[in-house]
């Protein structure tokens, strides 16, 4: 009972196992085919599987549809969803199916549930887009003279790599007198053109032609391709080789060994003697056919010289040329239909090698040699060369199988102190077979490159009150050349112009270019000097370069304010007077003070700092004018006293004081002046009457100059400088060289001002414009300073009236 049970179930899964084959044969037998146009851009629309077999969305998506390919890449893809067919790859049909015509792809169309199969293929379409090209762009026919008019000449065929209708349609040939082209069609299909003479050739007349063949394809547009057809015409021997055959059919294995003999053909002259000699050669051989069979040249047989494959190539059309010595030749072919299925290396000998050369030498001998091969005929045919043909060598045979290697042009170390040659020997056979020997070449130095400064000025800055032996800087040069030749020495050159105290100033160390100060360096006596530095290397001749260098000395705040108005170690105190009538903001002096400093250092603030009556007065910051700050009351004492600060803007600030005096005057002309506390009533009233007579004398006579210079200035001075609203240049003996810089370092305190004063001024107003410093040595005075400067109206000024 159980062993019958297990037969029906048997038989049962047989029954099924045939349902479902004769299901899948079903499906198998439906064959569907699509096409598409090759260079298509990918993600391009084939069909709609599911219109094609009447599946709904839900159906499709059910049913689990796929697409598979067996044995080639799918080049297609499906989208599940709405069972788009896509191409997800531009396709060449010629890197496809080669010249295989019609270009088909298959493919399957598998039902998961239930199973279902249906076969499918897609054509890929050709479009013309190769042109016909010919293997050989010159081709060479020798014509006998008596050559007869219909004679026909095989051409070399054009290939196209198209098919159909794009592939080549006709050959045209340039017009002429003697010749026509005809197109003929080959037993494989291809169309290859024959030369015909339709006129008697002359070679007295004319003894060479060339013309030009054009060959057309069928595409939309045609393209064409061409190449020129050289004709000579001979006198001699006038009768060609002819084969036994014009067309040779043979059927070799896919699998038949190297050197087997495909055919023989044989081709006779009817000419007699050396002219009935005939030679054969393949004759429009491609690379494939070239790899593939041989020829022996004197007795026709074709060998083959490599493995065939079936799958890549199943037929070949061989063209063989039979010449005799006259240079006429015949030719035939052979067609070979595939059924289904290359020892000695060149040698290299040394003669002399050198492996070091100067540079800067031109075609020296590097290297002399001599090649060999043991083989014989094209395979013992020796071809030498320089594997990197970019390398400045060069290859000479200067005899047989002997070679020199030269440098083809001066070499530079600097560049490539060293090269590796490659020399590869190959012989002609198939396959190629070759020797490599390397050769290393090092380039010897010669001192040819100067030193090279890092850069061609240099600029340092030092600050003033160094101390001696300070490293200011460093120079630097390098020399591309080696060993001795790159070794630099740094030294200071003298300069253009004599400058006996350059010496003294820096110094260089030979071997590293540091620069160093040799003294202190003050900024108000030497602000900059420039020198120039040499570098020099240790070859011969020995090279040099140059670079200059730039110092620039760095001011300190090293020297205080010092006040030029008013006067501060005069025999006598200068009082200034102040009517007890003027006014808020009223002018009554000035504080000038210099700095010997530079920039932040020499600017200068003014400050008061202590007055007998602190409200009465003030002094501007920027430009130390004392004004009063309130009318003088009846209150204010008759004198005053004020201390005024002079700081420059330094780090740290320097400062200096100046004290000023103030009396104060009911007016001009009846000066107050107080009788002394310890005695007052000896005060005598004639003191101040002398007083009053100087003072009234001392501004009449001002005036009277200031008036007389205000017109002199505007007569003479229209088209100068003062017409122009600038004052005049002080004229005496500080011009060109007003400022005087001492040993020491020190501004001098000997001054000249340029002062403006600006007419139509309600105060008559001085203004200071810039200070002309002579030179005197040290802070104090002497006698001939003090009979100078005598309060306000005596100090020297060049006065310019506006």
């Amino acid at each position: 009972m159980e062993t019958g049970r297990k037969l029906l179930g048997r038989q049962r899964q047989v029954l099924f196992s045939f349902f479902l084959l004769s299901l899948f044969l079903a499906g198998a037998v439906e064959l569907r085919r699509y096409s598409v146009v090759e260079e298509t851009e990918g993600n391009s629309f084939v069909t709609n599987l599911a219109k094609d077999l009447g599946l709904g969305q839900r159906e499709l998506s059910r049913r689990g549809i796929r697409v598979v390919s067996k044995g080639n890449k799918l080049r297609l893809q499906l989208n599940q969803k709405t069972g788009d067919l896509l191409v997800n790859e531009k396709l060449d049909r010629e890197e496809l199916c080669g010249h295989t015509e019609p270009c088909v792809l298959r493919f399957q169309v598998l039902l998961e549930s239930p199973l279902e199969f249906f076969q499918a293929e897609l054509q890929v379409i050709d479009i013309n887009d190769h042109s016909p090209e010919f293997l050989g762009r010159e081709m060479l026919l020798k014509i006998s003279e008596s050559s007869a008019p219909g004679t026909a000449f095989p051409l070399k065929k054009a290939q196209d790599m198209d098919v159909g209708p794009n592939n080549i349609e006709n050959y045209v040939l340039s017009p002429n007198s003697y010749f026509r082209v005809l197109t003929r069609k080959g037993s494989d299909g291809g169309k290859y053109p024959e030369l015909v003479q339709d006129k008697a050739l002359d070679r007295e007349e004319e003894a060479e032609l060339s013309l030009t063949l054009t060959a057309q394809d069928g595409g939309s547009p045609p393209r064409s391709g061409t190449a020129q057809v050289h004709i000579e015409v001979v006198d001699t021997n006038d009768n060609a080789p002819e084969f036994e055959q014009p067309l040779y059919r043979v059927q070799i294995p896919e699998d038949s060994p190297i050197g087997f003999l495909v055919v023989v053909v044989s081709a006779t002259d009817v000419d007699i003697g050396i002219n009935a000699e005939i030679s054969y050669s393949l004759f429009q051989a491609s690379e494939d056919i070239s790899k593939t069979f041989e020829i022996n040249p004197l007795t026709g047989e074709i060998r083959l010289m490599d493995q065939l494959d079936f799958e890549k190539i199943q037929s070949y059309e061989v063209n063989v040329e039979a010449k005799d010595t006259g240079s006429f030749a015949g030719k035939c072919t052979v067609l070979i239909q595939v059924l289904d299925m290359n020892d000695h290396a060149p040698e290299i000998t040394m003669s002399a090698l050198t492996n070091s050369i100067p540079e800067n030498s031109y075609e020296t001998v590097v290297a002399v040699f001599s090649v060999s091969d043991l083989d014989s005929g094209e395979n013992g045919k020796i071809n030498c060369f320089i594997q990197d043909e970019h390398l400045p060598f060069l290859l000479k045979s200067s005899s047989e199988n002997f070679y020199t290697l030269l440098t083809e042009s001066p070499l530079d170390r600097e560049s490539r102190s060293e090269y590796n040659i490659t020399i590869t020997v190959t012989d002609l056979g198939t396959p190629k077979l070759k020797t490599q020997h390397n050769i290393t070449v090092l380039v010897s130095d010669v001192n040819d490159n100067a030193p090279t400064f890092t850069q061609t000025s240099y600029t340092l800055f030092v600050p003033e009150n160094n101390s001696p032996a300070l490293h200011i800087g460093s120079v630097s040069a390098t020399d591309r050349d080696s060993g001795i030749n790159a070794q630099v020495t740094y030294s200071l050159l003298p300069p253009p112009h004599p400058h006996p105290g350059l010496a003294s100033l820096v110094s260089i160390n030979a071997d590293t270019g540091q620069l160093f100060a040799l003294r202190a360096l003050d900024y108000e006596a030497l602000r900059a000097f420039d020198f120039r530095v040499g570098a020099t290397d240790r070859g011969s001749p020995a090279l040099s370069s140059e670079a200059l260098v730039r110092v620039r000395v760095l001011d300190a705040n090293d020297n205080a304010p010092f006040v030029l108005y008013p006067l501060q170690n005069a025999s006598a105190p200068c009082t200034e007077l102040l009517p007890r009538a003027a006014d808020a903001g009223y002018l009554l002096t000035k504080v000038v003070a210099v700095d010997a400093d530079a920039g932040q250092n020499a600017w200068l603030s003014y400050q008061l700092l202590k007055a007998t009556e602190p409200g009465l007065f003030s002094v501007w910051a920027h430009n130390g004018e004392v004004r009063t700050a309130r009318p003088p009351g009846e209150r204010d004492a008759p004198k005053h006293r004020l201390l005024v600060l002079v700081r420059d803007h330094g780090e740290p600030p320097l400062s200096a004081s100046v004290t000023l005096h103030v009396l104060l005057v009911d007016g001009f002309s009846q000066p107050y002046l107080p009788a002394p506390e310890a005695a007052p009533e000896r005060a005598r009233p004639d003191s101040l009457t002398v007083y009053l007579v100087v003072a009234l004398a001392a501004v009449s006579s001002l005036f009277l100059c200031s008036l007389l210079l205000f017109v002199a200035l505007r007569l003479c001075g229209r088209s100068g400088p003062a017409a122009r609203g600038r004052c005049s240049a002080p004229e005496g003996p500080f011009a060109g060289h007003l400022v005087d810089v001492s040993g020491t370092g020190t501004l001098s305190h000997s001054y000249q001002y340029e002062v403006c004063l600006r007419g139509g001024s309600g105060t008559s107003e001085f203004t200071f414009l810039k200070p002309i410093l002579p030179n005197i040595q040290g802070h104090s005075t002497g006698p001939e300073m003090e009979e100078k400067l005598n309060c306000r109206n005596d100090l020297d000024f060049s006065i310019q009236l506006k």
